[in-house]
């Protein structure tokens, strides 16, 4: 698993991290200042990158978290089989099929050129280029 330590008062808005074992985009992040006997908290609110659902976590700001090391890369669509892209990465030329969102059904088309997401061993289809 590609992913690195860090303590969540450095999170940010737009920057990734991992809850419950997938890796999400943070949406939302707040702190609370601290007690009278314990931390200062960070509640971070954010959406998983292939699943779409939201999570929250609230820890004290001084907490380890995990955060996913993200990976983006280009790749050529050489065919369509059902709801799936056969795609060839244009740097290692390795080929593997990932399936089409919903969102990108119309777009994704043979002999096109597509932007992959990897993070976590999983990989996603993020957006056609052009």
């Amino acid at each position: 698993m590609a992913k690195e330590m860090t303590e969540i008062g450095k999170l940010k808005e737009g920057r990734f991290v991992i809850i419950d074992d997938e890796p999400c985009r943070i949406v939302g992040f707040s702190t609370s200042a601290p007690g009278k006997h314990g931390h200062a908290k960070a509640k971070v609110d954010a959406i998983g990158i292939f699943d779409s659902q939201k999570r929250s976590i609230v820890r004290p700001t001084s907490a380890k978290v995990g955060v996913p090391i993200i990976e983006r890369g280009s790749a050529q669509v050489l065919a369509i089989i059902a709801n799936n892209a056969q795609l060839m990465d244009l740097t290692t030329y390795e080929t593997f099929e990932l399936p089409i969102s919903m969102v990108l059904r119309g777009e994704v088309r043979e002999g096109v050129e597509v932007e992959y997401i990897q993070a976590l061993s999983r990989r996603k289809i993020e957006r056609v280029k052009g």
